[in-house]
């Protein structure tokens, strides 16, 4: 099952998502006699019996096509969104660095806010504070969907409500202060800094539920720019997967419902060849059994 909010965020709404077209579910759940959730909370949509009822009657009920640009991040205010850096062996290789075998290491996780949120089909906007250098990354995102603290690897996926796609977007020559006097860690933060601008997560298209893919590790998944191929990997091959990722994270923050983890890109980031986004680019993003994110780029005004 596949779900959607569409609209606008004064009235959102919450649908059936199917690639092509959406099935408005407080409609279909008034023609069915049933209750639903009220509201437009994706993760307590998916936990719902009624609403499991009408996933198996979709056919019985009307559908709308899909505009773009009505489709909403399936989680308007996460309360916290984790991503992971260098989970992917290939892409820890072309920045530079040598890979590490899971046995050694740990997952490098660190945030982004909310404002960085990006419906599917909005702009993503090349900052006034440094236009140049703006990368793409695909990433598998998870939602947690219940409470979890100190889980175990073997617990951790029944934590999950679902999983969407997410696209990391990233400044990699900010340099706040030019002029400033140079400190040990300032690479790092010179880093950290340009993962944050407003507009640098875009989400989407749905959230597909936990039920509908049982194993987060096979999934594959592409990234095109102006329809030219730049990722092309699979799930397969994170070096730590979803459910290590979450006990992980476990262990030091309690998860809530709603909550966000991305859990890093494969190879195949702009840097790499000097190749960054710009205006008029369009980037679409593909996971298998979720679907597809487009996003544009523009500059900020």
């Amino acid at each position: 099952m596949r779900l959607c909010r569409f609209g606008t965020e004064a009235k959102p709404r919450v649908g059936f998502y199917d690639d092509s077209r959406i099935v408005p579910l407080r409609e279909a759940a008034k023609a069915a006699g049933l209750a639903t959730p009220d509201g437009d909370n994706l993760v307590e949509h998916l936990a719902s019996d009624a609403v499991k009822k009408l996933h198996a009657r979709l056919d019985e009920f009307t559908a709308l096509a899909i505009e773009p640009k009505n489709l909403l991040v399936p989680i308007s205010k996460p309360s916290k969104i984790f991503l992971l850096a260098g989970n992917y062996a290939d892409h820890v290789r072309e920045s530079g660095e040598t890979a590490r075998e899971r046995a050694e290491t740990f997952p490098s996780v660190f945030m982004k806010p909310p404002t960085t949120l990006a419906h599917p089909g909005q702009a993503i906007l090349r900052p006034r504070a440094a236009p140049d250098a703006v990368d793409w990354e695909l990433e598998l995102a998870v939602v947690i969907g219940r409470t979890a603290k100190h889980v175990t690897e073997a617990d951790a996926l029944s934590h999950v409500a679902g999983y969407t796609v997410l696209n990391d977007i990233s400044q990699r020559r900010f340099r706040p202060n030019p002029g400033r006097k140079k400190r040990d860690r300032d690479a790092f933060f010179d880093w950290l800094h340009g993962k944050w601008f407003d507009t640098f997560c875009p989400m989407g298209p749905c959230l597909a539920s936990a039920e509908s893919i049982p194993d987060p590790q096979t999934l594959r998944m592409t990234l095109t720019v102006n329809d030219a191929v730049k990722q092309n990997a699979s799930t397969a091959q994170q070096i730590f997967p979803v459910a290590a990722v979450i006990a992980f994270i476990s262990q030091m923050v309690t998860l809530e419902p709603g909550d966000i983890i991305s859990t890093g890109t494969p190879a195949g980031v702009g840097s790499t060849t000097g190749t960054f986004l710009e205006p008029g680019d369009m980037m679409t993003a593909w996971i298998e059994r979720i679907g597809t994110l487009t996003t544009p780029v523009e500059d900020e005004r």
